[in-house]
Formats: structure tokens, C-alpha cells, sequence
């Protein structure tokens, strides 16, 4: 007799077919449905799925053998007799999401329903397209998952968050740790032993406020990421955007400035090289080598040691070198973002990353040049705002973009 394989088993098999994929394909439908809309009875169910009753009842009873959905008891509502009320089961499944920056890394673990159950964060690392840099940030995300009381097998994928260029689809970065012929995904999948996929950090950070943070039910939105770069999440009608070959979003790499700076893109004049948190760095070292006096330069005496943290800290303590470059930035910034409103007219435009938390200091400047070079007809009709999530944003957007495209919650 055939061995029967749970619904997790067979979600990574490739060789399912006939009764058995369509069976798949229906229980993945189950799952969504409970996931989006909470409980739901079998009738409920049948209804929305357009699946026959004796049907959905046999799915939901396979799921309920795998402990993957619960029984919640009879409903409330109506009259007659009371229809059995069903729903997720939390601990079943969890997904783990990984946020890389340049010198730290955030990781957490999400369960079924969503929940953030365990997190790490600013663990100190430094970034680097090098061997050395890989291995640290496998053994960074060993340590966390063997110190998660969770089952290793039911932990179904780890989503991991780089900067610069990524394939979703095919598991290759092509801006770090792309000197390996196989993809960086399946690298990583082979030193963890768990699947894994990659996305671009701030398009993850995007889905992220675009599912549990502070979208309430606009449907076309920029998630501006302001960190050491600058980067964009598209959603176009409730759908996160990627382009043809998921690049789309290089903001930071619009050629908006005549100078000769050269971005990391090997490119001169990128948005990059003047409104940005390494542009910003740059400068601060460079006025205080100068003769400029700052809270900073107190702290560190070797200005290389100086961090983009140290800047933004500097400021909403009061600090006038760090205003008034943050202010510069702002500035710069805004005439970017000019463009991209009067590109996309978007309802809203959320600012996300390590510059949004310095407030009016950046927001300020930003507005005025929003206003003095996009149409008025046009950002008339958008508002602007700050990140709910901050931080987390990058984690929530990783686990969940796993989680919705593992049960095909969304495309």
C-alpha cells in the first residue's frame, strides 16, 4: 500500500499529478480562503470555491488529519442546527524571514496565522560580495533556527531580503555573493537544508506595510526605502510590481544629478550619489575633516568609524551638522520622488529605511521639492507618510511574500 504524505510533504513534490495535484491545488485554495477571510464553515467553503460540498468536506477532513487547519466548534449564527466553524492552525507551519543590511542582520520566525513568534535583531554583520560574508550569514541563520523550538520540517521556507539586484523567479542575486554558477538560493537552501528564495529588500519591506501595516485599502502605492540607498516598492492596483525580470524599482538609480560621483552601479549622476544614506555619510565625514564641529565627532575619534545611526541619532538630538545635511538630502530626495509622482500618481507614498525615523528633518525639504517640481494636479491627490512596521517591515514582508506564494494566496 502507497504511503499518504501530508499536504506539507507533497506542497515541495514535483511529481504530483492528476487526482492527487488537483487535490493540491484545491487545498491550497482551502487555505487562502481561511487565511484572507478567518473562519469559515463548509458551506462557506463549497460556496466561495465553487466546490462541491462532499468534496470540501473530504479536504477539510485530510486537513484536519494533518493538523494543518482545527475545528473550532459550531457557529453562532443562524438558526437550526450549527455548521462547524474552521480555521488555521497556528503552530502547523512557519516561515522564517531574513533581512540583510549592510552591517547588521534582522531575523524572524512567523507562524501560520501570521504571527511573529521569535525575532533577532541587529545582529551585528558586515555586508560584503565575498565568501567569508556568505558563510557568516548561513551561520548566522543556522544558530537562529536551531535555537527555535520548532521542528526543523515544519519550518517549509526561509525568505531572505538583499539590496540591488535579484530574480525572484530564478534564486540569483546579481549584486552580492554572485560568484557561485548555481543560484544564490539554492547556495543557501543546500548549507541550511530548508527551501529558500530571495527578494529585494525593499520591494519585501513594500509587501510587508502593503499587507500588515499601514495601507488601508489603497490600491496604487510607493514604498520609498531611504537607508545606505535608495530603493522603491511598486503595488499597481493591489499587486506588488516587478518588471519583466523582477528589477523594477531601481529609483535610487534614476540619473538625475550632472557630477561625476560614481555610484556603485558604475554609473555618474544616480540619485544615489547625492540623496542617500551613503551620499549623506560622505559628506558629514567630509565637512567634519573640514573643521565642522558635531555631537558626533565627540564620539568618534576616527571619523571611518562614524555610521549612518550615528548620524540620524546626532540629529534628533539637535545636532545642526547632521540637520542640516539630512536637510540637503531631503531636498534631493524630494526631486526624485517628483518624478516618480508624476510617473505614477499614486494614492499613497510610504517612507521606509533608517532616514525615515529622523521625521521633519528629512519629510520637510522632501514636501517642498515634491511640490515646487511635480504637477500640482498630481500630488494633489497623494499623501505621504511614515512607515508603521519600520524595522520589522523588512521581516513581515520576507515571511509573508513565502507564506502567499507557497499556499498561492497571491500569484
Amino acid at each position: 500500500m502507497e504511503k499518504k504524505i501530508n499536504f506539507f510533504e507533497a506542497l515541495h513534490s514535483q511529481k504530483l499529478s492528476g487526482v492527487a495535484y488537483k487535490n493540491m491545488v484545491y487545498k491550497k485554495r482551502i487555505l487562502a480562503h481561511l487565511a484572507n477571510m478567518g473562519n469559515c464553515t463548509i458551506a462557506d467553503l463549497s460556496k466561495e470555491l465553487a466546490i462541491s460540498i462532499p468534496k470540501t468536506n473530504e479536504l477539510v477532513n485530510e486537513l484536519l488529519d494533518d493538523a494543518i487547519i482545527t475545528d473550532d466548534g459550531k457557529t453562532e449564527a443562524g438558526v437550526g442546527r450549527k455548521a462547524n466553524m474552521y480555521g488555521l492552525e497556528a503552530n502547523s507551519a512557519f516561515f522564517v524571514g531574513v533581512e540583510v543590511s549592510s552591517y547588521h542582520i534582522n531575523i524572524g520566525l512567523m507562524n501560520f496565522k501570521r504571527e511573529m513568534v521569535s525575532t533577532r535583531e541587529h545582529i551585528d554583520y558586515q555586508l560584503d560580495n565575498t565568501e567569508k560574508s556568505l558563510n557568516a550569514l548561513c551561520q548566522t541563520l543556522r544558530h537562529f533556527i536551531d535555537s527555535c523550538e520548532v521542528a526543523k520540517e515544519q519550518i517549509l521556507g526561509i525568505g531572505v531580503n538583499l539590496s540591488g539586484r535579484i530574480n525572484n523567479k530564478t534564486g540569483y542575486s546579481f549584486s552580492y555573493f554572485n560568484f557561485h554558477e548555481d543560484p544564490l538560493s539554492k547556495i543557501i537552501e543546500q548549507e541550511i537544508g530548508i527551501p529558500t528564495y530571495l527578494e529585494n529588500d525593499s520591494r519585501a519591506m513594500a509587501y510587508g506595510e502593503f499587507s500588515s501595516g499601514i495601507v488601508n485599502g489603497e490600491r496604487h502605492v510607493l514604498f520609498v526605502n531611504i537607508d545606505h540607498g535608495i530603493g522603491l516598492g511598486i503595488m499597481i492596483n493591489g499587486e506588488l510590481y516587478y518588471g519583466k525580470s523582477g528589477f523594477a524599482g531601481e529609483f535610487g538609480h534614476i540619473p538625475v544629478f550632472d557630477n561625476e560621483i560614481i555610484c556603485r552601479c558604475g554609473k555618474k549622476g544616480c540619485l544615489e550619489t547625492e540623496a542617500s544614506g551613503i551620499a549623506l555619510r560622505s559628506n558629514f565625514i567630509t565637512r567634519l575633516n573640514a573643521g565642522a564641529t558635531s555631537i558626533v565627532g565627540k564620539k568618534h575619534k576616527d571619523v571611518s568609524a562614524i555610521t549612518l545611526a550615528d548620524i540620524v541619532e546626532a540629529a534628533k538630538n539637535d545636532d545642526t551638522l547632521a540637520i542640516e545635511l539630512i536637510d540637503e538630502v531631503g531636498e534631493k530626495l524630494g526631486r526624485g520622488m517628483a518624478t516618480l509622482i508624476n510617473l505614477f500618481n499614486p494614492e499613497l507614498v510610504i517612507l521606509g529605511g533608517i532616514l525615515a525615523n529622523t521625521g521633519e528633518y528629512l519629510s520637510l525639504p522632501m514636501k517642498n521639492a515634491i511640490n515646487k517640481y511635480s504637477l500640482s494636479l498630481v500630488n494633489n491627490d497623494t499623501r505621504i507618510k511614515t512607515s508603521k512596521l519600520g524595522e520589522k517591515a523588512g521581516l513581515m514582508g520576507a515571511c509573508l511574500i513565502l507564506r502567499d506564494r507557497l499556499l498561492a494566496i497571491t500569484s
